[in-house]
């Protein structure tokens, strides 16, 4: 079975940790498994898909800047009766972050959210206000590392609506309240199989709210009590029972644990904050390609 291990055309800029780069080791790790697969950008025109059987998504993480590209690329290459990992259906969900309606209409706890469709045009002052919050967040409904995020304070962005506006005419949004307990930490939950694996919090450097690394942000490994394991464990049993991978993304609120995201792309999986992480991986992705034999 050949296998497309799917990366992108870009710099892939996270730092390695406990002797393991994911971005770097993780496909050399996995032909040494003995697996035939070879790592193809996903919009390279020479690339013959048609000698795939499989395509591993792992970090084609300029998807959301050439969205419309990309769902063409999905449709190309499902024509070719190529499987995907995770699968179509479970991406396609997951590209939109509208897919939180249906998480919050099925009960589950998510950070309260407002979305804005593109061409919106309407005050801002109602946005905090329904939200209960003097700090807002916008971001794109398909967006990747913070691009096009910005924050608002109420009392002093009120004049910056021709920024929002300026946004959302490309396309829809979603705005949230600027949680503080982000510089606490965001919690990172990672399954592989719908079995859990690891977690590890990020922090923003002091001042922002970018977790991200190539914001200054830092990465700890993390032990959390098994009632939080379990609280994130629902998300995935619900809505991503099939999946290979899933990483489950959220804050601790008075207590509670709240999903900022459900990750079912191209999430990075902190393979090198667990010794078993990788191994767990592998095993995971063999039981899938065993599926499609």
């Amino acid at each position: 079975m050949k296998i497309a291990y799917i990366t992108y055309n870009g710099a892939l800029k996270y730092s390695s940790a406990n002797g393991f780069n994911e971005n770097e080791d993780l496909l050399p790790f996995l032909e040494n498994k003995g697996l035939d697969i070879s790592s193809e950008i996903w919009d390279d025109p020479l690339v013959d898909w048609e000698k795939y059987d499989v395509a591993l998504l792992k970090t084609p993480w300029d998807y959301h800047q050439k969205f419309e590209q990309f769902k063409l690329w999905l449709e190309k290459i499902e024509s070719l009766n190529i499987k995907l990992l995770n699968d179509y259906q479970t991406v396609r969900w997951n590209m939109d972050k509208h897919y939180l309606v249906e998480i919050a209409a099925s009960g589950f706890d998510i950070i309260p959210s407002i979305f804005l469709e593109q061409g919106w045009n309407e005050a801002l002052i109602p946005l905090f206000e329904k939200l209960g919050s003097d700090k807002i967040i916008i971001k794109p409904c398909v967006s990747g590392g913070s691009r096009n995020t910005i924050v608002l304070d109420k009392n002093s962005d009120i004049e910056d609506k021709d920024r929002v506006l300026a946004l959302v005419s490309e396309g829809d949004f979603i705005v949230q309240p600027l949680m503080p307990q982000i510089q606490e930490g965001e919690w990172s939950f990672i399954f592989f199989d719908g079995k859990y694996s690891h977690t590890i919090i990020k922090k923003p450097k002091t001042g922002d709210f970018r977790v991200q690394q190539i914001f200054g942000g830092t990465i700890e490994i993390a032990s959390p009590d098994q009632q939080y394991i379990d609280n994130a464990a629902l998300y995935v049993s619900k809505f991503a029972k099939d999946a290979l991978y899933t990483r489950v993304d959220g804050l601790m609120v008075d207590g509670n644990f709240m999903l900022m995201e459900i990750e079912l792309v191209e999430p990075f999986l902190y393979l090198s904050y667990h010794p078993d992480a990788p191994e767990r991986y592998f095993h995971a992705l063999l039981k899938h390609l065993a599926k499609f034999q």
